[in-house]
């Protein structure tokens, strides 16, 4: 038990670590990969640097986005998940 008790709070800290930093950010990473996986044409987007459009055409890695400008090709990974998911959502009215 001595030999151990001077780890003790390194391995407290790493605990702390990994449910605060690591567990939350690889759930985040999952869910943006299945947001990625779910477009579909015709869904409305907006991506990171804060363009809008409407998905044209889908491939493995990029889509095809069709803005008031013309179509732009970009990476999934480009699209933002949060912005775009209030699009496509359905309002409920009261």
């Amino acid at each position: 038990m001595e030999q151990i008790q001077p780890l003790l709070p390194f391995l407290l800290m790493f605990v702390v670590i990994y449910f605060f930093m690591i567990l939350p950010q690889q759930k985040r990473a999952k869910k943006e990969r299945a947001f990625e996986s779910g477009l579909k044409v015709g869904d409305r987007i907006i991506t990171k640097s804060g363009l809008h459009g409407r998905v044209s055409e889908l491939a493995e890695a990029t889509v095809v986005v069709e803005t008031m400008s013309g179509k732009l090709k970009m990476e999934r990974s480009a699209i933002s998940m949060e912005l775009s998911s209030k699009l496509n959502t359905p309002e409920v009215k009261k």
